[in-house]
C-alpha cells in the first residue's frame, strides 16, 4: 500500500540476500506508489486498489500469463523479513523433492518475542509451531506457489478482495491433486497484528466465507459449513458492531454472485478429513 517503505526495503534486501540463484522480484503498488526499491527491482504501480488478491493476480501475470516464466512464485507481505538466508533454496529444494507438493505456508514469527500465533499455523491442532505437516490451506503473506497450480485451477479469486482467497485457492489446489505443506523451518519475521483492525474485517470475513462455500462444497455441505461458522461466531461473543457487520457481510454472501461454482469431488473432502479438517470446520 506505499506506506511502509523501511520495511519494504529491509524486506526485499533479505530476499537479495538469499543464497543459491537469484530471486526475481516485482512489488506492485496496489492503488498506490512504490517507494524506491533497489535496481533490479520491477514495479508495477495500479491505479486503484484491487484487493489483496487481485493485487497479488497482477504480480503473478508479471512473471508471464500464470506465471509460467517460472517455475515457482513467493508471496511476502511487504512488513515482513525473510529470518534465513536459505529460505528460497529450501522452497526449490522442497518442489524438487516431492512433485505433488503445490503449496508451501511458511512459519511467521513475531520478530520481538519469537513467538508464532496460533492463527498462523493453518491446521485444526496448532499448539505446537515447530511441527511442519500437510495441510489443507496457507498463509497468503508468507507462501511459495509452484506456478502450474495457477495453470491448472486458475489464480486468486480477485471478487474476495479480502480475506479466504487463500482457502479459495487452497481447495481447488487440492481438488486437482496438488497438496500443501506448512514448513516451520521456512521463516518470516511479522510483526503480532489483529486481522479485526481492518474496517471492513468482520463483513468480508462472513461474506467470503459463504462464497467460499458456494463456489466450492458440495450441495450437502454447504449448509453444515455455513451453520457452523454461524455458531462459531456466536460462541466467540463479538462486539455488537461486530455482529451486525458479521451478518450483513453474511446475507451479502448469500444475495450476490461469488464467481463461478466448481464443487469438489467427494474424495477431495475426504482428502481434507485424512489431513484433519474435514469441510465444515
Amino acid at each position: 500500500m506505499g506506506n511502509r517503505p523501511e520495511e519494504l526495503r529491509a524486506l526485499l534486501d533479505s530476499v537479495a540476500g538469499q543464497v543459491g540463484d537469484p530471486v526475481e522480484v516485482v512489488v506492485v503498488g496496489n492503488g498506490s506508489p512504490v517507494p524506491d526499491v533497489p535496481a533490479g527491482v520491477k514495479t508495477i504501480e495500479l491505479p486503484e486498489n484491487l484487493g489483496i488478491p487481485g493485487g497479488r493476480n497482477v504480480g503473478i501475470e508479471a512473471f508471464g500469463p500464470a506465471g509460467r516464466d517460472v517455475d515457482i512464485l513467493l508471496f511476502l507481505d511487504d512488513d515482513g523479513l525473510l529470518a534465513r538466508k536459505d529460505t528460497a533454496q529450501l522452497c526449490r529444494q522442497a518442489f524438487a523433492d516431492d512433485p505433488e507438493l503445490g503449496i508451501i505456508s511458511f512459519r511467521i514469527v513475531d520478530p520481538e518475542t519469537g513467538a508464532t500465533q496460533r492463527r498462523h499455523v493453518p491446521r485444526l491442532r496448532a499448539s505446537d509451531p515447530m511441527r511442519s505437516s500437510r495441510v489443507t490451506t496457507f498463509l497468503g503473506g508468507a507462501n511459495a506457489v509452484r506456478t502450474k497450480v495457477f495453470a491448472e485451477v486458475g489464480e486468486l479469486p480477485e471478487e474476495f478482495f479480502y480475506a479466504h482467497e487463500e482457502t479459495d485457492l487452497a481447495w481447488r489446489a487440492l481438488d486437482a491433486d496438488w497438496m500443501i505443506d506448512y514448513r516451520s523451518d521456512m521463516v518470516l519475521n511479522h510483526p503480532t497484528a489483529a486481522p479485526s483492525r481492518h474496517a471492513v474485517y468482520h463483513r468480508m470475513v462472513a461474506r467470503n466465507r459463504v462464497w467460499l462455500a458456494r463456489r466450492n462444497l458440495p450441495a450437502t455441505l454447504v449448509p453444515v459449513y455455513l451453520g457452523v461458522w454461524l455458531l462459531l461466531t456466536l460462541v466467540r461473543r463479538p462486539s455488537r458492531p461486530a455482529l451486525k457487520a458479521w451478518f450483513g457481510g453474511f446475507r451479502e454472501g448469500w444475495a450476490t454472485p461469488c464467481g463461478p461454482r466448481r464443487p469438489m469431488k467427494w474424495r477431495t473432502v475426504w482428502r481434507l478429513t485424512r489431513l484433519g479438517r474435514p469441510p465444515v470446520i
